[in-house]
C-alpha cells in the first residue's frame, strides 16, 4: 500500500475483516491493548506499522487463523504461545480443565498425566490451578513439545514435566498411580468435510484425524488407563459433539465406572469421564 498512512479507524476499516480480527492483529502489530484503539482512533499509523498490519489481514482473509498470525492464544486466562506444530486451544476446552480440577483436592499431593499436550493448554491450566500437582505431559511430537516447555517456562511452572511418546508407549510398564488422566486427543473421522473449512485448515492433521469413526485416540487412551490410575483415580477425555454414548461405552469396556457427561458453554456434550473401583490389576 503507498500513500498516506492511515489513522488507526481508517485501517482497521480497510482491513475488509470481522471487527474482532482486525483488531487483535492491529493491536499486535502496535504492542497495545485492544482498548488503545478505542482511545486513539484518530492517530495516524506509521507507514510500516500500517504495511506490517495489512499483511497480516490479507493472511487472514486467506484463512489463516489468527492465534497462527499473532503466536498465541488465552486459554485458563493464560496467554500460550502457539504456532502450526499445535493445536490452537479453544473455549470448549476449558470444560475438561473444570472437569479434572473437580477430580484433583487442591490441599494435597497428587500425580496427573496429561495426553496429547499440544501447547501445554491442559497441563499448564491443571498446573497452575493445582501447584501440590505433579503433572507429566505427554505429546508424540517434538516440536509440540518444545512450545509446551517454553510456556511452562515463561509461566515458570515447574510442576510439569514433559515426555515425547505415542500415548503410553514410552512410559515404564511400571508406570501407575496417577490421580488424574486428562487428554484432549484427536476425535474428527478421516473424511469429516470440516477439515477442509476454516483454521482447521491450517492445524497439524495428526491433532485431528483419528481414522474412520473418529475415535481411534481415544480408544488407545481409554484402553490404557485403568492400568495408570490410582482406586479411584479419574480419567477425563474430550470427544466430538456427537461421540458421548460411543465414548461412555468404551469407559465402560475399560472398567471404568460412575461415567459423566459434561457440556460445553454452546450445551454440547464434550467430555466424558470415568473412574477406577479398586486396586486389582489387569488380567
Amino acid at each position: 500500500m503507498t500513500g498516506r498512512a492511515p489513522t488507526v479507524r481508517q485501517a482497521l476499516i480497510q482491513a475488509s475483516l470481522a471487527p474482532i480480527d482486525a483488531q487483535v492483529l492491529l493491536a499486535h502489530v502496535l504492542g497495545v491493548e485492544r482498548a488503545w484503539l478505542v482511545a486513539h482512533a484518530t492517530d495516524p499509523l506509521a507507514r510500516a506499522d500500517a504495511d506490517a498490519f495489512f499483511t497480516l489481514a490479507r493472511r487472514r482473509r486467506e484463512g489463516e487463523p489468527v492465534a497462527y498470525l499473532t503466536g498465541s492464544r488465552e486459554f485458563w486466562g493464560l496467554r500460550l504461545a502457539v504456532d502450526r506444530s499445535v493445536l490452537i486451544p479453544r473455549p470448549e476446552t476449558e470444560t475438561l480443565v473444570e472437569c479434572a480440577l473437580r477430580a484433583l483436592p487442591p490441599d494435597r499431593a497428587v500425580r496427573v498425566l496429561d495426553l496429547g499436550t499440544g501447547s501445554g493448554a491442559i497441563a499448564l491450566a491443571i498446573a497452575s490451578e493445582r501447584p501440590r500437582a505433579d503433572v507429566l505431559a505427554i505429546d508424540v511430537s517434538a516440536s509440540a513439545i518444545a512450545v509446551a516447555r517454553r510456556n511452562a517456562e515463561r509461566m515458570k511452572l515447574a510442576n510439569v514435566r514433559w515426555l515425547q511418546s505415542d500415548w503410553y508407549d514410552a512410559l515404564p510398564d511400571d508406570t501407575q498411580g496417577f490421580d488424574l488422566i486428562a487428554s484432549n486427543p484427536p476425535y474428527v473421522a478421516d473424511a469429516d468435510p470440516h477439515l477442509g473449512e476454516g483454521d482447521v485448515r491450517f492445524e497439524p492433521a495428526a491433532a485431528l484425524r483419528a481414522g474412520p469413526d473418529g475415535l481411534n485416540a481415544l480408544r488407545a487412551v481409554i484402553a490404557g488407563a485403568r492400568a495408570r490410575l490410582v482406586p479411584g483415580g479419574t480419567l477425563a477425555v474430550e470427544h466430538g459433539h456427537d461421540q458421548a454414548e460411543a465414548v461412555q461405552a468404551l469407559m465402560r469396556t475399560a472398567r471404568l465406572v460412575g461415567g459423566t457427561s459434561l457440556r460445553d458453554l454452546s450445551g454440547i456434550p464434550r467430555v466424558a469421564a470415568g473412574r477406577t473401583t479398586n486396586p486389582v490389576p489387569d488380567v
